[in-house]
């Protein structure tokens, strides 16, 4: 017997789960369908963010920090903590419990919602007809009004470095080391090279990261990822740029990379790497011939502004379409689609994805770049403040960075807002805010912030923006073209 839903979600990741909660919500009848299985062979709903991507790296990236900060950095706030040391395992199995945790939170809010949960794998036929292959080998038909793709995405694998059990791994084997490795070799400079990197790093691990691009983090502001760039390499990580790996070679449990640069090629031998090189979307055995689904050239679901994709009722949201993989893009996705699907009119604004990279200092940014603004010819202005003029990041010892905003030359309306430093993963969504009410800067200015608080380097910065800043020696205007 076919079972008929109004809405079938096939995820429940970030994208998926969110779109079916806000349809059940609205009164829809909705089914979510998801595959993922847990260490402990449970079904495990919340996709790659909860199980192997956003929160189980944030684990260990606070873990490592509060070591590095106890170890090196208690000592000049008058604080005694010698003999530090980290018990690997343990940290681990933290991390472990805080996904448990979510994930079965994430089942919780699904069913109190109303929402129907298959557990196996999902493949889209015709006219919206859905065939899901439970675990237990059992299959099931269903039908809906309407269906939402929200399949994320898998690491990116590459010929010359085949995964091979704990030595050569993607980034869901760099979560479970169970002792840090002398000497670690990452492959891609990108988001979660970095982040891996420096949770080994900070433990002690001699870190190489080979990139292939002449430029480092290219996505964001060139003075931005200057200074990131600088940072982390102070911090002991070896980024190379302009390398391209070409083979690697496992012996007596150790891997050599062979690599080519503008010298040549060479050889590196690691205890361990980590292939990082990005995500793909993930369309394995989803769609069959007739269900009127497209791909595009690089394997994503072909979808409009809204979601839609060529067959009629058929959605795709998250990692598996167009747009920067990012968790918060999909949520706000898989909501605005169930809710057009209720009859709403909701609409997600691109021009205002925050992007956020959690080394230390952390990564954020919002809108455009100003080689973004140069290539397209348009005039601007810019206002920076250094967070070692930030009273509270002096009180925390903690002044590493700047923020800096971009305003139209003409209009001042805010085009674009960059930030390295301390806790900066909180304080871009006040600069998302501001863009989406397409605030002036003089606006932002005019804003009172609390004193002191490591956002009042925004403040300042938009201040800056008109040679206003109060905290700056001479502070000027700074027009760009």
């Amino acid at each position: 017997m076919t079972e008929k839903y109004d809405v079938i979600v096939i995820g429940a990741g970030p994208a998926g789960y969110h779109a079916a909660i806000r349809a059940a919500q609205l009164g829809l009848k909705v089914v979510c369908i998801d595959k993922w299985i847990n260490k402990q062979g449970e079904p495990a709903y919340g996709g790659t963010c909860l199980n192997v991507g956003c929160i189980p790296s944030k684990a260990l990236l606070e873990t490592t920090h509060k070591f590095v900060e106890a170890s090196t950095e208690f000592e000049v706030l008058g604080i005694q903590a010698k003999g530090i040391t980290i018990d690997v395992p343990t940290m681990i199995a933290r991390k472990d419990k805080v996904v448990q945790n979510l994930t079965k939170g994430v089942a919780g809010l699904l069913k109190s919602n109303g929402v129907t949960m298959l557990d196996g794998a999902a493949k889209l036929n015709a006219a919206r007809m859905v065939e899901v292959t439970l675990h237990d080998g059992s299959t099931q038909s269903l039908e809906g009004d309407n269906v939402i793709i929200a399949t994320g995405s898998v690491p990116v694998a590459i010929p010359p470095c085949p995964l091979q059990e704990d030595l050569i791994v993607d980034s869901t084997g760099a979560l479970d080391f169970q002792k840090v490795p002398k000497r670690l070799g990452v492959i891609g400079a990108g988001v979660i090279g970095l982040e891996l990197g420096s949770v080994w790093n900070r433990l002690g691990s001699e870190v190489v990261v080979l990139e292939a691009l002449e430029e480092f983090l290219p996505m964001a502001d060139k003075q931005v990822a200057r200074e990131t760039g600088k940072l982390l390499k102070s911090q002991g990580m070896d980024i190379r740029l302009g390398t391209r790996v070409t083979g690697t070679e496992v012996k007596k449990n150790k891997v050599t990379v062979t690599y080519s640069n503008a010298d040549g090629e060479k050889q590196e031998t690691f205890d361990q790497l980590i292939v990082a090189v990005g995500r793909r979307p993930y369309t394995e055995n989803l769609l069959s011939a007739d269900s009127g689904v497209d791909l595009d050239e690089r394997g994503f679901v072909y979808v409009n502004d809204l979601c839609s994709t060529n067959a009629p009722g058929v959605y795709a949201v998250g990692d598996v379409v167009r747009g920067p993989m990012l968790a918060h893009k999909g949520m706000e996705e898989g909501v605005m689609v169930a809710e057009r699907i209720a009859g709403h009119k909701p609409l997600v604004n691109y021009d205002c994805v925050p992007s956020v990279i959690y080394t230390h200092p952390e990564v954020a940014w919002v809108g455009k770049t100003e080689q973004e603004l140069k290539a397209a010819g348009e005039s601007f202005k810019t206002g920076s403040f250094p967070m070692a003029a930030s009273g509270r990041a002096m009180a925390a010892n903690d002044t590493a960075g700047f923020i800096k905003v971009i305003a139209d030359e003409h209009t001042d309306r805010i085009l674009g807002i960059h930030m390295v430093g301390a806790h900066v993963s909180e304080i871009i969504a006040e600069a998302v805010i501001a863009m989406e009410f397409e605030s002036s800067a003089e606006d932002l200015g005019l804003t009172m912030f609390a004193h002191p608080t490591l956002s009042e380097s925004l403040h300042e910065a938009a201040l800056a923006v008109s040679g206003h800043a109060i905290h700056i020696a001479n502070s000027k205007r700074n027009r760009k073209k």
